[in-house]
């Protein structure tokens, strides 16, 4: 039966999987039951931010359990380091030159084939709660709300079939709440894809209530590379407006008017930067007398101190930065029990032996490494992205792979599993023979990366692609002709762009090829890549 499946997949194309798909499920009827799927994924949590990764700066219980019952991946990567982007090739299983999407200004063109899509035609009830950030409405889900944009993280307005509607609460926590409402109301004789986008820790990481304070009394070291100068990165990493210092006083610091006398960090948009203060102040507005009375308890405390400390130079660029990881790592906390509740449901419901349970990140992010945050590079912090998977069924408890996955892989390996037929068109491979404890001998060597928002948008990060291996990274800024090579045994926080060196030639060259040969096999031919 599996070789059987395995054929169709290869020799099927979108169109004609649609067309057989009736047939071939009839005909699968009395294999094994198709499993649930819960896709949990966050926005910009960084993998230094879950100790089942090592860290030692926060707790996260709950997807440790999932990596615990099931599977964690050491080198689980994005293909273009952006929220949009990200989401879309999740969605389609292409690459953002295939699917249209290729920075948060496109839209998604929702009339193409998605996993979400195939799986309902195959008799999945089909969901998506909270962030979408793809601007067009979404399709292929029977049931769904999304947050307007990047969401708010207090009394959020979620966009339903219906209309717009204002839910009061903490948003990591409606979200569930949603998700939690579906798994009780939807129909228990089919199966279910549910896919559960948390808005945190975005930007502006704004903690709920009750954990105001959690990091307050933790020391926050500062990364290695905090203070990177970026020698032989100058045109490059040093172009880039997304440090710590960067960063509002107002809008990320939570300060009040009043509480500074100067704005400071540009954001990479002076005219945003102008009417951030506003930005605050109506941010802040959203929250209910309740909700502000926690709030400025917390705060007003932290603010004072400020006021009175004039900060500067070196001492102010580390408060900013420890302000920041207390606040960030605050959202994380919710995002972790929210997690538990669903595998709590899962337990208490008899769904867990029957449920794929993911849980990811959209992509990496900087937590103070380089002296930054944000993410866009295809250096390791914003290239990474964390990924746990747990199915009793199939996957044995207690793994660890350090073989190399896409957000490209997602689509197919769903599809697989449930033994929907993978459309041709897809670009990514499922991972499903890595996960249920297989060799997988033959799965990829190298990894492409493409990122393209440059001059547009924020953080001037120029465009570039390139290619990792498990042991270099090579990376090119085409817009400009500047090319790196890292040594990533050897050099883990990426300081020594090598591309120079004379004993790595050979691996420049071999790399390059590599590069043209992964830009041919993934048809990106919108820019030539010089040599």
């Amino acid at each position: 039966m599996n070789q059987t499946r395995r054929d169709f997949i290869k020799t099927v194309g979108a169109g004609a999987a649609l067309m057989s798909l009736p047939n071939f499920l009839t005909h699968c009827a009395d294999g094994p039951k198709q499993p649930n799927i819960i896709f949990i994924m966050s926005d910009d949590h960084a993998e230094q931010a879950i100790s089942c990764y090592g860290s030692k700066l926060i707790s996260t219980p709950n997807i440790d359990r999932i990596a615990k019952e099931g599977i964690l991946f050491r080198n689980s990567f994005v293909t273009n380091s952006i929220c949009g982007p990200s989401r879309a090739t999740m969605l389609t299983g292409k690459y953002s030159h295939v699917n249209g999407l290729r920075d948060n200004r496109d839209e998604f063109d929702g009339t193409q084939m998605t996993f979400p899509k195939l799986l309902q035609k195959a008799g999945y009830q089909t969901a998506i709660f909270g962030k979408w950030h793809l601007k067009t409405t979404p399709t292929g889900f029977d049931k769904w709300k999304i947050l307007i944009g990047q969401g708010q993280y207090y009394n959020p307005d979620f966009i339903e079939p219906d209309g717009t509607k204002r839910y009061e609460g903490y948003t990591t926590d409606i979200i569930t709440e949603n998700a939690i409402d579906f798994l009780d109301e939807r129909d228990k004789t089919k199966p279910f894809c549910m896919l559960v986008h948390h808005k945190a820790p975005h930007r502006n990481w704004m903690p709920a209530a009750r954990h105001l304070g959690a990091f307050d009394d933790k020391d926050i070291p500062l990364p290695e590379s905090f203070y990177d100068d970026y020698k032989t990165r100058e045109e490059t990493a040093g172009h880039a407006d997304m440090r710590i210092e960067d960063m509002f006083l107002s809008f990320d610091m939570k300060l009040q008017p009043g509480d500074y006398k100067k704005e400071t960090g540009t954001g990479g948009n002076k005219k945003w930067a102008q009417s951030v203060p506003e930005t605050w102040e109506n941010t802040y507005k959203r929250m209910t007398p309740e909700q502000k009375a926690k709030w400025d308890a917390h705060y007003d405390k932290i603010n004072a101190e400020f006021r009175n400390s004039n900060l500067k130079g070196k001492e102010l660029l580390e408060w900013k930065y420890r302000r920041y990881m207390r606040d960030y790592l605050s959202c994380i906390l919710a995002v972790d029990e929210n997690v538990g509740r669903v595998l709590d449901y899962l337990d208490t419901n008899g769904l867990k032996d029957d449920t794929i349970i993911v849980y990811t990140s959209d992509q990496g992010f900087y937590l103070g490494e380089h002296g930054w945050y944000d993410k866009r590079f295809m250096y390791e912090e914003s290239l990474g992205m964390p990924l746990v998977m747990r199915y009793p069924r199939e996957i044995k408890a207690g793994q660890e792979t350090d073989k190399m996955v896409l957000n490209l892989d997602f689509a197919p390996t769903f599809l697989d599993f449930t033994g929907v037929p993978v459309p041709t068109e897809m670009q990514g491979e499922s991972f499903r023979s890595i996960v249920a404890d297989k060799k997988a001998a033959d799965w990829r060597k190298s990894i492409y990366y493409h990122y393209y928002e440059y001059p547009h948008g924020w953080h001037k990060v120029h465009k570039h692609c390139g290619v990792r291996t498990d042991k270099y990274k090579l990376i090119h800024f085409y817009d400009i002709d500047k090319w790196e090579l890292y040594d990533l045994e050897n050099d883990e926080n990426e300081y020594n762009n090598l591309y120079d060196n004379s004993e790595y030639q050979q691996v420049v060259d071999k790399l390059k090829k590599e590069l043209k040969k992964l830009q041919a096999k993934y048809k990106d031919t919108s820019f030539e890549t010089s040599t």
